[in-house]
């Protein structure tokens, strides 16, 4: 009677009877003898057996690799463990980033944008953004984070230097204005020249039309992203494309809309 039941032996590792007997149908555990009333009994020696069995398999260690893992040597089994925490550190990790993965879908800007672009989303609002010009905004970045994203962290922090300038947020302000201008009207081109001198003056903001442009192998893709949402002959288009213009004969390459 010294020991306890097979099932008995289950419940305390965690595992079910039939489990139990697989472990001794493949050798990692073995089955003790019956005693006087022909009961298995397990002992302390067949309960920790289990009981590292049971907690290298739900660690992911394949059953056909526990049995010589068990029986090699302290520095061997040791080593293996290392490498079990390590694979299970890893799967971890994945499963938390899954997990951050599920949080950000449930808001729309963070499952497409990195929480650096949320931000600044946000701060385009506090500085006073119409709500349609951000969501616009929004959409270029999730565009251009598609089309570059090798280089799109670095278009964040130019975005983020420009931001603190007054003068190219007002500038910029203005030009939503401009949206709602008439395509002749006599100011888009007072309007470009202005941003088009600040960019000039400003070689640090110019790499927010420049930094993308420098990690598109294309012409094309370029102007996926540049003139996002623009209809053509409108304001905005006149305005953007006079812009280029003016930095293209200031020595600035800026790709043309023909180009391929």
């Amino acid at each position: 009677m010294n020991g306890v039941t097979i099932g008995q032996a289950a419940a305390f590792v965690g595992v079910t009877v039939k489990t139990v007997r697989h472990y001794h149908k493949l050798g990692l555990v073995k089955e003790p003898e019956r005693d006087s009333s022909g009961y298995r009994r397990y002992g302390s020696a067949e309960l920790l057996r289990l009981v590292q069995v049971r907690t290298l398999a739900a660690a992911g260690v394949p059953l056909a690799e526990i049995g010589p893992l068990l029986d090699a040597d302290p520095e061997l089994f040791a080593a293996a463990l290392t490498d079990v925490e390590r694979h299970l550190t890893e799967r971890i990790e994945e499963l938390i980033a899954r997990r951050d993965t599920l949080h950000r879908l449930a808001d729309g800007d963070r499952a497409l944008l990195p929480d650096r672009a949320v931000a600044l989303l946000q701060r385009l609002s506090g500085l006073g953004f119409p709500a349609n010009e951000v969501a616009a905004t929004r959409e270029g970045w999730v565009l251009a984070r598609a089309l570059v994203p090798e280089g799109f962290d670095d278009y964040l922090t130019h975005v983020e230097h420009a931001l603190e300038d007054p003068r190219f947020v007002a500038l910029i302000k203005r030009a939503t204005e401009a949206t709602t201008w008439e395509p002749d009207d006599s100011r888009i081109a007072d309007l470009a020249t202005a941003i088009a001198d600040h960019f000039l003056a400003n070689p640090a903001h110019l790499k927010i039309v420049t930094g993308l442009q420098a990690r598109t192998d294309a012409a094309a893709r370029y102007h996926l992203i540049a003139h996002h949402g623009e209809k053509q002959g409108s304001a905005t288009a006149r305005g953007v494309a006079l812009i280029e213009a003016k930095l293209r004969a200031a020595g600035i390459h800026t790709p043309r809309p023909d180009t391929h």
